[in-house]
């Protein structure tokens, strides 16, 4: 059922991209600096591409520099998780250390609780 909503929900989205694509359709030219400075400097870097290009390609750079900003906004917190991971660590290695350092066959209650040790 999950993956039948799923479906029909991308279904619903490409239908979308559809119709905008098909409703602007007419040609428009993107300038990447406004003509007074580009007959001054004498080159002119015009594009003339359907709206429904520029539209999809402007919604695709707005979310890659959206996800790079929360990225970059989010580095902090990787390098905490990874810090805090890596004490965890150490500390499960310190507490197995004590295990076996202190349990051995003279204390009787801490091996039956910690599992057989092969006494029988």
């Amino acid at each position: 059922m999950l993956k039948a909503i799923r479906y029909g929900f991308w279904a619903i989205v490409g239908l979308i991209l559809v119709l905008v694509g098909l409703a602007n359709r007419d040609f428009a030219t993107v300038r990447a600096m406004p003509p007074a400075l580009a007959d001054m400097l004498g080159l002119s870097p015009d594009v003339s591409l359907p709206m429904f290009i520029i539209i999809f390609v402007s919604v695709g750079v707005g979310l890659l520099i959206g996800f790079l900003w929360e990225w970059l906004r989010e580095h902090r917190l990787r390098v905490d998780g990874r810090k805090q991971a890596r004490e965890a660590s150490q500390l499960r290695r310190e507490v197995e250390q004590l295990k076996t350092k202190h349990v051995g066959p003279e204390d009787d209650v801490l091996a039956l609780l910690d599992g057989p040790t092969g006494k029988a």
